[in-house]
């Protein structure tokens, strides 16, 4: 398949380990859109969206973190107490392709968006 026309967001952009879209923590930054397969912890977010445990994917394509750091502004938004560990990793700790969402500290343009609960302050 190419992937190169395909670029695109999932409708779960930071999941609990500082995946955006399905980029998941691996050992380097993904440049373009590539096809990926899902963790156990991303298979288990998704079930929910069906009726048999053999409709869940366990692969999808995702954009790389190169085509999300060429998007001109970024909108992210955050709830809950059980995202503010990894809100606090994305964007005020080291950046590092094991989390994700953490390379968005270099994008000049980022808007975050969350309640108390994902950041008490």
């Amino acid at each position: 398949m190419c992937c190169d026309s395909w670029h695109w967001q999932s409708q779960n952009p930071n999941g609990h380990d500082g995946h955006i879209g399905f980029d998941e923590p691996c050992d380097s930054f993904p440049r373009m859109t590539y096809e990926v397969e899902l963790t156990d912890m991303t298979c288990e977010a998704n079930k929910r969206f069906f009726n048999f445990i053999d409709e869940i994917p366990t692969a999808a394509f995702t954009m790389g973190i190169g085509t999300v750091m060429a998007a001109k502004k970024i909108v992210m938004v955050v709830t809950g107490a059980d995202k503010a560990e990894i809100l606090r990793k994305s964007f005020f700790g080291p950046v590092t392709p094991e989390v994700p969402a953490s390379v968005l500290q270099f994008h000049p343009d980022v808007t975050l968006i969350c309640d108390k609960a994902a950041f008490p302050g």
